[in-house]
């Protein structure tokens, strides 16, 4: 692709004068929105707000440069912000330098990952781990807002142990945080019923933090008390290098929750052109947008269902809109931004309580109930490690496990069956394999499913046994298809091969790709079966059957003589 063409595709994801009008609307929408929210999204990771701001407008303006889907809102999701508040290293004052840090590591692994093509790997994580982590992260979400709704610090080991102890503290909870709290989340759901849809957290969270104006002076928390804004664009700052190491595991955490959940974006909303946006270019795409996040004060980003379902329902046509709504941003910001430290912090986490109830997908919960013990295993542990340690931790162990379901099904299901002909030219009829191979005969084995190492236990236990009444029997296995094998399976096949040739029998092996010819060749295991006894893939399925079951009738016919 020439670089003109390769600029007009681009240009062309921003539309043109027939959808300007329809991608304003929509951008000024989600634009004033994302205000509330990113500050939210900063209390929520229990960082200066202004980081889940920057993040917001930062991320929103790079995505819509660079991903490959048209309308995915680029923003921090609580379950990344959720993953921050776990992060002992980006929390306090001094804090800068090492969320630049986290953020920008999480970014190149999003770029990388893109860069590697590597966008079809989330479809190998269980639909149980992503339920059991995503409503873990819900209840996270709930209990991480406790202390900003009563005014109480709680103290414990984790959530739930401080949940308990704010159980017991109620006598000390401060009931005017309390009515803005209750008070704004009463307002949402009162609001979104009116036309004002979408904006009606904004004029909430407004209008809660206006009540604080006529409640005791000082008695309920603001922005202004833990971070100072001013009428400014966020300046760069360097990574803290020192702390690559400590923050490598929360910052490939990041960018795996992320990916996952821009994932489910690219699978499921179509660009306008009608096909699927590339995976992989959405990778990249939010990598960029979380080094240029990281480089500017912003936290880590990644794909938001919640924010692109918002600018797609306000009327979104193009790229554009999202492009609109991080300049609204930047506009707010510049506009009122000392304003924006009299949001009152009980208003926020009255926000956030009612997103991570209805981040609850209790249908899905029931969904995995039904299907089966593995399934209701793997959700109860993904869901219990979620809410007793450090998400970064969870999210690597319910890859892990993700990892090992997936080797263990895959060995489970591979299958054998005998293939019997009634006829030489007719169609083969499957049947179960012999216990153990009989004396003269040609056993025909056709395997299905996957190959590899972990499956080969399973492959042998379905081998018949040679005995010593095996003599003159062949084993032909099928591997068409069958690209290359591990060094366990290739030497399991060699052993087989031996203990037949103990007993007077042979194996062939027929439908031999190149790569796995080659394979046999380097490990030396054709030579132990025997150069004419490995039958390379033919163009014509059966051709090569054919060819090992001619070679067997003549050595047949040459035994006779």
């Amino acid at each position: 692709m020439s670089i003109g063409s390769g600029l007009r595709r681009w240009t062309a994801r921003f539309g043109d004068r027939s959808t300007v009008g329809s991608d304003i609307r929509a951008g000024v929408v989600l634009g004033v929105e994302s205000v509330p929210d990113g500050l939210a999204a900063g209390v929520l990771a229990g960082v200066s707000p202004l980081y889940g701001l920057y993040g917001y407008m930062l991320g929103t303006l790079g995505g819509a440069l660079t991903t490959g889907s048209v309308f995915m809102a680029v923003q921090a999701t609580g379950a990344m912000a959720v993953i921050i508040g776990d992060v002992p290293e980006v929390q306090g004052d001094d804090s800068a330098g090492a969320m630049a840090m986290l953020t920008l590591i999480a970014g190149v692994v999003m770029l990388g990952l893109g860069i590697a093509r590597l966008g079809s790997l989330v479809r190998f994580i269980p639909s149980a781990v992503l339920i059991g982590f995503m409503n873990a992260v819900a209840i996270n979400i709930v209990l991480g807002q406790l202390d900003n709704i009563t005014g109480f610090e709680s103290a414990g080991a984790n959530r739930i142990m401080r949940f308990l102890d704010t159980l017991v503290s109620v006598p000390q909870f401060s009931w005017p945080t309390v009515l803005v709290g209750v008070v704004t989340i009463g307002l949402i759901l009162l609001l979104e019923r009116t036309p004002l849809g979408a904006l009606a957290l904004v004029v909430a969270v407004i209008a809660g933090s206006l009540l604080v104006l006529v409640l005791p002076g000082g008695s309920v928390a603001t922005i202004g008390d833990i971070a100072e804004v001013t009428r400014s664009l966020p300046t760069p700052v360097l990574p803290d290098l020192s702390l690559f190491g400590a923050l490598i595991v929360p910052g490939v955490s990041i960018a795996l929750v992320g990916l996952v959940q821009g994932a489910a974006i690219s699978g499921s909303i179509p660009n306008p052109d009608g096909r699927y946006p590339d995976a992989s270019a959405d990778f990249r795409g939010q990598g960029i947008a979380n080094i240029v996040s990281g480089l500017l004060r912003g936290m880590p980003v990644g794909g938001s269902s919640s924010a692109t379902a918002l600018v797609r329902t306000a009327g979104a046509k193009t790229a554009l809109a999202n492009l609109v709504a991080g300049v609204v941003m930047i506009i707010t910001l510049l506009a009122f931004g000392p304003l924006i430290e009299y949001i009152a912090m009980p208003a926020l986490a009255g926000l956030l309580i009612l997103v991570g109830v209805r981040t609850l997908k209790i249908h899905q919960v029931l969904l995995v109930w039904r299907t089966g013990t593995t399934q209701i295993t793997v959700f109860l542990v993904t869901f219990l490690l979620t809410l007793l340690i450090p998400l970064q931790y969870a999210v690597l162990a319910g890859v892990g496990l993700s990892i090992v379901l997936h080797i263990a099904r895959q060995s489970n299901r591979v299958r054998i069956v005998r293939w019997q002909f009634d006829d030489p030219g007719g169609h083969p009829l499957e049947v179960a394999p012999p216990a153990v191979v009989p004396h003269d005969e040609i056993v025909i084995l056709s395997p299905y499913g996957s190959l590899f190492f972990a499956s080969a236990q399973s492959f042998r236990a379905q081998l018949p046994t040679p005995t010593d009444d095996s003599a003159g029997a062949t084993v032909i296995i099928r591997l068409r298809g069958s690209e290359e094998l591990g060094v366990t399976f290739l030497t399991m096949v060699r052993d087989y091969a031996e203990e037949l040739a103990a007993h007077d029998a042979t194996l062939m092996l027929v439908g031999v790709g190149k790569r796995l010819q080659d394979q046999l060749d380097a490990t030396g295991v054709g030579a132990r079966i025997g150069g004419g006894n490995v039958i390379p893939v033919r163009p014509r399925v059966g051709d090569s059957l054919a060819e090992a079951l001619a070679i067997v009738a003549s050595r047949n016919d040459d035994s006779a003589r």
